[in-house]
């Protein structure tokens, strides 16, 4: 189901016996060092974590290349030996509770639609490279005693990122030359605009890590007093926007608004939102529709259609749709939605791809009812989370407007469970809405041995 994240990466590198043997070994060497890190310090943890997010190293091995979160897997296995395993074998570990029961019957399902997929090798990868990592993050990050110092340095990580790969997007949008993807350098040879992709694999993930940061960002300067942080924080946020801008990723754009309008709901009011966002979403309907064919929004001119304006989205949708209403209970299995739509609409490897763009269809393809009732369920009880009494912590506001972002993007461009934004959003979630909102230095103990980081 996944898109290839296309999160910042290395060249492709292949496989061999000696360098698997030599990549082991020094694996093993690094979590050691981290363990150490982890132990001596709390906090190194969630610091480390956030750092190695967009990071990916493609693996290249029998004609398919994996796009590999290297360092962030060394990171969470550190985690897990540092502090995981420690409170497992203590008992202190505690019980789940319904967002995370929901998350794991998720994985078990998907392990389990595996058995009758057309591309168990697909499924497969999923699972070892993504949902399983992913998971063992959630739980380490719920388990942090989530300070605001602790929240604000981690956000100072992804605010640096955010910038210096705003910065390499800049240099390929003046050279028009991507130092990364031949296949989006491909497609700027025939688009009337260039989109630049910085160390990403793809423009739109890209965006998606920009309107992520920037909502995080905004939520700062909306609570934030100190007129000097104020302005430097505006000055980031003007700097990532010219960023998204020259991804020309719609769909960032799209969850960004969201994002800021979630925001601007909390902070002032529900209702004066609601009618500036219908108002600009008319605005927005009236300039698509009024615009001559000239301005590439893909509705007019010669070829001009939905398809065309989505690049290509609608008739993946379409076939999605296919694929569910022809075997709506089971659907064809986890991580088929790819082999399944080239064999209906004989189309090559590479003009397929993975998914729909629309999580919830591709999630009916592959998982049918049963996996979109269990992945609707998610949805409703990880809001219900999210957002219960966030009204008065700013932090958990913010985590809530991000992940409202992230799954507006999902209907979009696709990849859920596949993103580690989305279980770092919610293992912080869960942390601040168990806790409460987090203030500077609180350490005093909790019952059972836990800190507190509420009010």
């Amino acid at each position: 189901m996944s898109v290839a994240l296309a999160l910042p990466a290395i060249g492709a590198t292949s496989v061999s016996a000696g360098l698997v043997a030599a990549a082991v070994l020094g694996a093993a060497a690094v979590i050691a060092v981290l363990v150490v890190v982890m132990r001596a310090n709390a906090d190194a943890f969630p610091l480390l974590a956030v750092l190695a997010l967009p990071f990916r190293l493609p693996i290249s091995a029998e004609g398919r290349t994996v796009n590999l979160l290297i360092p962030l897997y060394l990171v969470v296995g550190a985690g897990v030996l540092a502090h995981l395993l420690p409170r497992l074998l203590r008992r202190e570990e505690r019980g789940p509770n319904t967002l995370e029961w929901l998350l794991f019957a998720s994985l078990a399902l998907y392990a389990l639609q595996t058995l009758y997929s057309s591309d168990r090798g697909k499924a497969a990868e999923n699972l070892a490279f993504f949902y399983v990592p992913f998971a063992l993050l959630f739980v380490l990050l719920r388990d942090v005693d989530w300070r605001r110092e602790l929240l604000l340095r981690c956000l100072g990580i992804a605010v640096a990122l955010a910038v210096i790969f705003a910065g390499i997007g800049f240099v390929e949008y003046a050279r028009k030359e991507l130092f990364l993807n031949p296949k989006v350098v491909a497609a700027n040879q025939f688009d009337n605009y260039f989109r630049v992709n910085s160390l990403f694999f793809d423009p739109n993930i890209y965006g998606r890590f920009l309107a992520l940061v920037m909502i995080a960002v905004t939520a700062v300067v909306l609570w934030w007093r100190n007129m000097r942080g104020v302005l430097t924080a505006a000055a980031v946020l003007a700097w990532l926007l010219a960023g998204l801008v020259t991804s020309f990723s719609q769909s960032s754009i799209a969850a960004l608004l969201l994002g800021l309008a979630v925001l601007a709901a909390y902070r002032w009011s529900l209702r004066g939102t609601l009618y500036v966002a219908a108002a600009l979403v008319a605005l927005a309907l009236a300039l698509v529709l009024l615009a001559p064919a000239s301005s590439h929004f893909g509705l007019k001119g010669n070829g001009g259609s939905a398809n065309n304006a989505t690049t290509g989205r609608a008739k993946l949708i379409e076939g999605g749709l296919e694929l569910f209403v022809d075997r709506p209970l089971q659907g064809y299995g986890s991580g088929s939605f790819q082999k399944e739509y080239e064999s209906r609409h004989k189309t090559s490897v590479e003009n397929a791809t993975s998914a729909s763009h629309t999580i919830p269809i591709t999630v009916a393809a592959e998982q049918g009812i049963v996996g979109l009732a269990l992945y609707v369920a998610l949805l409703v009880v990880a809001f219900l989370v999210l957002f219960g009494g966030a009204g008065r912590s700013p932090p958990r506001i913010a985590i809530a407007a991000c992940f409202t972002a992230l799954v507006l993007h999902t209907f979009a461009y696709a990849d859920f469970l596949e993103d580690p934004l989305t279980w770092t959003l919610l293992g912080i979630g869960v942390a601040l809405a168990r806790d409460g909102e987090p203030t500077p230095g609180d350490r005093s103990p909790r019952p059972g041995g836990e800190r507190a980081a509420a009010a």
